[in-house]
């Protein structure tokens, strides 16, 4: 039974860890995939030109113009214009992270509403996208501040010496961001932004606020803060401490069953020694008490006991005898017939034995063995006359083990009986001198040959 439950602990502990593992590579699992997931914001008109700082998503973006300082003429027909037809813009594009978790990259992508040009841009690199006579053209500028016209096959415009890039409605560009320590605008860390700015002319009297921003990121969760992890770990560090308390918890049991095996042995050998000299008292039946103990034992395990209660059985079965301590020798050993005086004294020894036992407190029930083990079923028996189940279990049990033993063994008034008288007297006595139950257990054992006729 014990090993029983300690095997179930053992597979218990290990469920338990699996699922706690499982659980802890679950969390892993999921913080890689949410941090290879890519996801896309569009922004545009008011939510992406307002300058209200309430975050309304997790990652925003806001294009906030600075006041415009200077103008420039764009005399794109040579027309002889004079005044200044376009307006310098310096857009300010907050990209702000609204979240626990760090922004790990992002890319935005301007299309434009109107007609513009670039004259410059800072921190990260363009990719531009313009549509000229039905095709695309396409070309990356790592930093446009250093911007060589000659370098790119670009729709380029100059004007007073200064060179910009044409972005017609409908154009855009991608921006990039940096990682140099420099500018350092990835990562974004939780409730942080970065600022890229891009430089741009716009016609005098018209405004970019109808253009329209694709945001692409990717956040760099850390798995703490993924609720399976902590699921886990709390799974973990419950199911360690539980290992400790079992690792200590067993250590005291294994010591405590060795000192009771101890215990046991010092018990078994100071009982014995007790019924060896009981049993010395007549050749005829040395050895009978532990043999009717092991029969009993036999029977009890049988009867489905085990454990403790087993070895409890056994030293009461051991014990049952005691009482012939105090029987004269001349008596037990007489070959002849008991006068009633005789047979009256034998009978004491049943009374004698329990009072002994009274004393044995270390025992449950020592006594009943000794006091009720030649009561019968039907209520014949001594010392009290007790019949069914007035009669203790155990001593039920010691009755057919000693009345066994008894048949199988020589004794002064006659020799051992065969094994087919033995059965056939433990049939004709089942309800009468045994327990039906007890006896029918005593016979199976018999025939099973797990009780063997020799021992």
């Amino acid at each position: 039974m014990q090993e029983e439950k300690r095997k179930r602990s053992v597979t218990i502990f290990v469920i338990t860890l699996l699922a706690a593992l499982i659980c802890l590579a679950l969390s892993f699992i999921k913080t890689s995939a949410y941090n290879h997931m890519k996801h896309r914001e569009l922004f545009k008109g008011s939510e992406l030109f307002s300058t209200s700082d309430e975050p309304a998503r997790n990652v925003s973006i806001k294009a906030v113009p600075r006041s415009s300082t200077w103008t420039k003429l764009f005399d794109f027909n040579n027309e002889g214009l004079t005044e200044n037809n376009y307006q310098a813009y310096t857009y300010d594009f907050t990209v702000s992270n609204n979240t626990k978790d760090e922004v790990s990259a992002f890319t935005f992508k301007l299309t434009f509403s109107e007609d513009v040009y670039l004259a410059s841009a800072w921190n990260g690199a363009l990719v531009i996208h313009q549509n000229v006579k039905g095709g695309e053209l396409v070309a990356t500028v790592p930093d446009l501040r250093e911007f060589v016209p000659s370098d790119y096959a670009l729709d380029i415009v100059t004007v007073d010496g200064e060179s910009f890039i044409s972005m017609k409605a409908g154009d855009y560009l991608e921006y990039i961001p940096s990682s140099s320590m420099n500018a350092l605008e990835v990562p974004i860390k939780p409730y942080e932004g970065t600022t890229p700015g891009i430089i741009m002319y716009v016609a005098i009297g018209e405004d970019v606020e109808d253009s329209t921003i694709d945001l692409e990121y990717t956040f760099h969760r850390l798995v703490t803060r993924e609720p399976l992890f902590w699921i886990s770990v709390g799974a973990m560090a419950i199911w360690l401490i539980a290992l400790i308390i079992f690792v200590i918890t067993s250590f005291e049991i294994r010591k405590y069953k060795e000192r009771h095996a101890r215990d046991n042995v010092i018990i078994n050998e100071s009982i014995e020694t007790f019924t060896g000299f009981i049993d010395a008292k007549d050749p005829y039946t040395n050895g009978h008490s532990k043999r009717v103990a092991i029969y009993t034992r036999l029977l009890a395990k049988e009867l489905g006991y085990d454990g403790e209660e087993l070895d409890r059985i056994y030293y009461v079965a051991l014990l049952h005898d005691c009482g012939k301590i105090g029987v004269p020798d001349n008596i037990l050993g007489k070959p002849g017939r008991l006068t009633d005086e005789e047979f009256k004294i034998i009978k004491s020894h049943t009374v004698r034995g329990g009072e002994i036992l009274s004393r044995f407190k270390s025992l449950e029930n020592a006594g009943e063995g000794a006091l009720y083990h030649h009561e019968r079923y039907d209520g014949k028996g001594y010392p009290e006359g007790k019949a069914g189940e007035e009669i203790p279990y155990i001593a039920r049990m010691i009755c057919v083990a000693d009345s066994f033993d008894a048949m199988n063994t020589n004794r002064v008034y006659r020799n051992r009986l065969s094994k087919e008288d033995i059965i056939s007297e433990i049939e004709n006595n089942k309800g009468k001198q045994f327990d039906p139950e007890i006896a029918e257990v005593m016979l199976e054992l018999l025939r099973s040959g797990k009780i063997a006729m020799e021992d």
